[in-house]
């Protein structure tokens, strides 16, 4: 974010800054920003939210909250201390947003965070216009969903947009700010070696996986209403298969990397009722055991009936020259065995065993391992020489080539660390444009549609299991199975 000194500090307004997500995310990533001197120098973060307070009650709440992920450097902390503020007062109403106005006062770039429901987006942008704070040096930080459907996607963005420009504009989705998904672009665009390669000549499918341990817990009455298609697939599951599938794009800029990830969406093929049945799983976990501890099933644990699905997998076919034939299988859910966000492309076999017979068993198609959490790795396992000698020849052997982020040193940074450096130096290159977020639930609402049109209900499973047994047999054809 660029520094207009003479027309005030630059200023980062939190909305929400006292729930859940300020405080275990956003604050702590702005904090671990003052520990490597990353801020802008004359930044001042201001708190909003409607319970009471004041500035030395929230700063106290902060370092509570900090001291829980990390140990303290006082410096840093004192650092980060004189620049916040808080303020208790209700932005839906335009009283609250003229009283932030006041707050701020004179300012050079200002930046302000949604950390709230996206219900409250339009009437929050609707009193930030009547307060002055959506002129040209600001800038609007959309946490997802936008919107539950298509059709609320739209009067969301139509809202935000009626009051700043889409290049104001910086809908998050915190998985491109990890440092592995990034690393992905790297990969695939910076290395002559995997671009003859990625495509339907030589990959068998992909697999991405993002498996969470967690129960639904105090979020039911959210998740209740989006589940697990909407919470997980509609942004985290769809970016990262566009990032698996988009074309090179024609330059690392915003718009260049974003009208190629909206090709791929463009190229998915919907789900028809007829295919939704054998294509897709939809379940709900029962009581089950999970990392030992006993856990109740979905319905006991929001104490009503409920049709919500907790797990999502899914055949997913992309209707390009590139992908043609090339299944995306997509799985996600809560309860499950082990905590995993996991990308896995795996290779074709070898067309032909020069080594003989004696090798059969020892030969493993190549397979590309990108883990995202709850550690950050890539792993390429190539085919390899077995040491040694024997009297049936040559013997074979898998072998991991890894670079595994925890081997490189330093400490892992939080997704939002980077997001909030490219959000004050006005880069939008990994946040979502509208027609972005808009293509995907298109291609979700069809997935819903066929659900409802097919009468597909959750399927049961055991907390503590890879969710319904037809996930299984989702994937089986073919002799593929889901990466243990």
């Amino acid at each position: 974010m660029t520094n207009d000194g003479e027309n005030g500090r630059e200023v980062l307004v939190l909305l929400g800054g006292a729930g859940d997500l300020a405080l275990r995310m956003l604050l702590p990533s702005l904090y671990f920003l003052e520990v490597d001197r990353l801020l802008p120098h004359d930044l001042r973060i201001i708190g909003v939210a409607r319970g009471e307070g004041d500035g030395d009650s929230y700063k106290a709440l902060v370092r509570e909250q900090l001291g829980k992920r990390a140990t303290v450097e006082e410096a840093a902390w004192a650092r980060l201390a004189a620049r916040l503020d808080y303020l208790s007062v209700d932005m839906t109403q335009n009283e609250g947003a003229a009283l932030l106005a006041e707050r701020v006062g004179e300012h050079g770039s200002l930046v302000v965070y949604f950390a709230l429901s996206p219900s409250l987006y339009g009437p929050v942008c609707n009193a930030l216009q009547a307060a002055g704070l959506t002129g040209p040096k600001s800038r609007l930080v959309l946490e997802k969903p936008i919107g539950r459907d298509l059709e609320s996607s739209r009067k969301t963005n139509a809202a935000v947009g009626a009051v700043v420009g889409e290049e104001q504009i910086f809908r998050i989705d915190h998985y491109l700010g990890k440092e592995t998904v990034q690393n992905l672009t790297a990969l695939r665009f910076a290395n002559v070696l995997f671009e003859p390669l990625w495509d339907r000549n030589t990959i068998d499918h992909v697999q991405i996986t993002i498996a969470e341990t967690e129960k639904v817990g105090d979020r039911w009455p959210y998740y209740d209403e989006y589940g697990a298609l909407r919470d997980m697939v509609q942004n985290h599951m769809l970016q990262l298969l566009c990032l698996v599938a988009m074309e090179a794009p024609s330059g690392f800029d915003p718009d260049a990397v974003r009208d190629e990830k909206v090709k791929v969406l463009r190229s998915l093929r919907p789900f028809s009722k007829d295919t939704v049945a054998h294509d897709t799983v939809r379940g709900q976990y029962v009581a089950g055991v999970v990392e030992g501890g006993a856990r109740e099933g979905y319905l006991e644990e929001v104490g009503k009936a409920s049709k919500t699905e907790t797990f999502v997998a899914m055949k997913v076919a992309i209707d390009n020259w590139r992908w043609d034939g090339v299944p995306f299988f997509l799985r996600t859910g809560k309860n499950l065995p082990d905590r995993r966000t996991q990308i896995v492309v795996q290779f074709k076999p070898l067309p032909h065993n020069i080594f003989g017979q004696a090798t059969d068993g020892d030969l493993f198609s190549n397979r590309l391992v990108i883990d995202l959490q709850p550690d950050e790795n890539i792993v390429l396992t190539l085919m390899n020489k077995r040491p040694g000698l024997s009297e049936e020849g040559m013997r074979l052997q898998s072998l991991p080539l890894s670079l595994s982020f925890s081997q490189s040193g330093g400490r892992r940074r939080i997704a939002y660390e980077k997001l909030f450096l490219d959000v004050f130096r006005g880069d939008r290159t990994l946040f979502v444009r509208r027609d972005e977020v808009e293509q995907a639930w298109k291609f979700i609402d069809g997935v819903s549609a066929a659900w409802a049109a097919a009468n597909i209900e959750p399927a049961p499973y055991a907390a503590g299991t890879w969710g319904p047994q037809s996930s299984s047999a989702l994937i089986s054809p073919g002799g593929r199975s889901w990466k243990a």
